[in-house]
């Protein structure tokens, strides 16, 4: 009997360990965003005006902590790799900037019942991995690439947020961010020499 029981523990065991693999396989936006859509209530409930956050904002939300994360990883391994020191001062700048804004929006989000991503999508760490490759010369221009292509994306994201979003703390949060990541992409554009 002891046997039997111990082969179903295991048994049981196993099942879990898939399902949960299987879960922990799952991009950590869409899994943040999936927690974010089961906490909505459905448009027939009389719940509907007690809603933390509308469906847009949160996914504003966690696309916005995703970029902030994945342009503070970049900026980290550019603090050391980076050959233009213009580029490791940017790259300082960048860990003290989003670190700050992203500490933020995790207040927000707590308040907000946003689940927020807790590790980079694997868009994101695919970019890290590849950035990490490289060195020297190459290395300065991949980042410098991929701060402007992050930066164009995060002015437009958080300019539509400062205007379209529903709830005033993140819209207020998208606008008084905005100025700052401007500067941001001002300062990558001089270090590029691209106007």
């Amino acid at each position: 009997m002891k046997k039997l029981i111990g082969i179903i523990c295991v048994g049981c065991l196993g099942v879990f360990g898939a399902c949960n693999n299987s879960s922990s396989n799952q991009d950590s936006v869409d899994s943040a965003q999936d927690m974010n859509d089961s906490m909505l209530p459905d448009s027939n409930s009389s719940a509907m005006n007690s809603a933390p956050a509308s469906e847009e904002d949160a996914k504003w939300a966690v696309d916005v902590a995703n970029s902030g994360m994945t342009e503070i990883e970049l900026s980290k391994v550019a603090q050391t790799k980076a050959s233009d020191p213009r580029l490791k001062d940017f790259a300082d700048m960048m860990v003290t900037d989003h670190t700050a804004a992203a500490d933020k929006l995790k207040q927000l989000a707590a308040a907000k019942s946003i689940t927020l991503p807790d590790k980079l999508s694997d868009a994101s760490q695919k970019k890290l991995d590849d950035l990490n490759k490289k060195t020297g010369k190459d290395f300065d221009k991949a980042y410098t690439n991929d701060m402007l292509d992050g930066h164009k994306d995060a002015v437009d994201a958080f300019d539509k947020g400062s205007k379209n979003l529903q709830d005033a703390d993140l819209k207020n949060f998208a606008s008084t961010t905005l100025p700052t990541i401007q500067m941001h992409q001002d300062s990558i554009k001089a270090i590029a020499g691209k106007k």
